[in-house]
């Protein structure tokens, strides 16, 4: 028998190995690198986990390589990712290697800040080489909307990216005034092709939006390098309650053509001293965790005429029931308020009122009932009572005197409820137990209680 060539199989061996990586450099150029529908799988086959893991994966690398500081702002991902579903999620883990990017929706959403967004051609540019279409929503930006100018210039909004079916959210966030982000309402124009992606499935656009400014951490998700807040439970409760109204410009220079504000320098301090109050009140009940929304007067101010109303000489705040802080009266106090008044029981008509210089703050507690709400009044010298009813609503978020407020999200019925059909029309002289839509009677509070129920200061 022949004996082989020690050469020659080598040299054979070389050959085929030579052949062999020459097909792995064909494979990875023709199925691989190039955009289209096929992409090589983590697990072996085709799933839409394994597309979602590497859509992700593409974007976040050009994202990086361009600079773009994203974060993950994906509710679904960012909710598996929290402390409790961490633990949960530890026994139950069907794909090690994409159990919380790959949440099982066509869509994931990441946050930008907009000031670190400078226009680069060159990184949608490299978007597009590697398959992704673009989408690109711009809007009027609000921070230049005022009772001057009502145009606004247009700022991107939402950009968002397909690759093979998958799309990627990118929300822009806006610095405004008052010290919070804010992001705008995601609306296509007519000539937009509207299955470009599941819009009723996207975490953010269907509303305008704010948020406090969330601390980033970098950290390693199924093995990408992303950033996520720190806090992720807080980032989700805010982006379940973020919804924001914008101030009514064009409505306010209408109503102040007709009724022109006051311009006098007792008007001027006053909206001073509302303002610093205010910011007060807000950090005060921040503290204590105690959600408010603006009230009464205070409310119509910020809904008919984007600030305050000057010859009101308060400032009313809401405040449910069920947030109410045995500490609330120490907390205004130890931040330098003196307690004016204070009427009924927290099971009944609770209403408190402070005093900073001259100027009041009224906040009154509100019960449901049913579908409605209410809040009660009571007058010190006779004991009445009296209660004013709204119908039920919910809480948005809005801007007064550069200050991040709440304020009912159905502002025109709370406003009509309370002021009744010409809320429009400026009524200088107000009996709070006469003129009110919404006031009735409810009954007087038993004399022998009165020292315990009616404290006025």
């Amino acid at each position: 028998m022949p004996r082989v060539n020690r050469t020659t199989v080598l040299t054979l061996l070389i050959i085929s190995s030579s052949v062999f990586l020459l097909f792995q450099l064909y494979y990875y150029r023709k199925y691989v690198s190039k955009p289209g529908p096929y992409i090589l799988s983590r697990t072996g086959h085709l799933t839409a986990n394994d597309i979602q893991w590497q859509t992700v994966k593409k974007f976040l690398g050009l994202a990086r390589h361009f600079g773009l500081p994203l974060f993950l702002a994906d509710t679904v991902a960012l909710t598996l990712l929290s402390q409790e579903s961490l633990r949960q999620r530890d026994r139950l883990v069907h794909e090690p290697h994409c159990s919380f990017l790959c949440t099982g929706r066509p869509v994931t959403s990441f946050a930008l800040h907009a000031n670190l967004w400078k226009y680069e051609p060159g990184f949608l540019l490299a978007a597009e080489q590697k398959g992704f279409e673009l989408l690109e929503l711009r809007g009027r930006d609000p921070r230049l909307a005022s009772m001057d100018n009502l145009s606004g210039e247009e700022i991107p909004l939402h950009f968002l990216f397909r690759l093979h079916g998958h799309v990627i959210q990118v929300v822009f966030l806006y610095e405004r005034s008052g010290n919070y982000l804010w992001h705008g309402e995601l609306r296509l124009k007519a000539h937009m092709d509207r299955s470009f992606a599941p819009f009723k499935l996207l975490d953010y656009g269907r509303h305008p939006g704010s948020y406090d400014r969330p601390e980033l951490v970098l950290t390693v998700v199924d093995g990408i390098d992303v950033r996520i807040p720190r806090n992720v439970s807080r980032f989700l409760s805010e982006q379940r309650q973020a919804r924001f109204l914008e101030c009514r410009y064009r409505d306010a220079r209408n109503f102040l053509q007709l009724y022109p504000d006051d311009v006098s320098a007792d008007a001027v301090d006053f909206r001073r001293k509302v303002k610093s109050l205010l910011h007060l009140a807000g950090r005060t009940l921040a503290q204590l965790d105690v959600p408010f929304w603006l009230s009464s007067g205070t409310c119509l101010g910020w809904f008919r005429q984007c600030s305050v109303i000057s010859y009101s000489r308060d400032v009313d705040i809401g405040i449910f029931i069920g947030d109410f802080r045995p500490d609330i009266v120490s907390a205004f106090r130890s931040a330098g308020l003196s307690l004016k008044h204070k009427f009924g029981k927290v099971e009944d008509s609770l209403e408190l009122s402070f005093l900073s210089e001259d100027v009041k703050l009224d906040i009154f507690f509100f019960y449901g009932e049913g579908d409605v709400v209410w809040n009660g009044g009571t007058q010190a010298k006779s004991g009445k009572k009296f209660k004013y009813i709204f119908p039920r609503f919910s809480l948005c978020w809005a801007e007064l005197l550069e200050l991040k407020v709440r304020v009912p999200c159905e502002t025109l019925d709370y406003v009509t409820a309370n002021y009744g059909a010409t809320w429009s029309v400026p009524v200088r002289s107000w009996d709070w137990k006469k003129s009110p839509s919404n006031v009735q009677r409810n009954g007087e509070w038993p004399r022998v209680e009165w020292a315990e129920l009616i404290q006025v200061y």
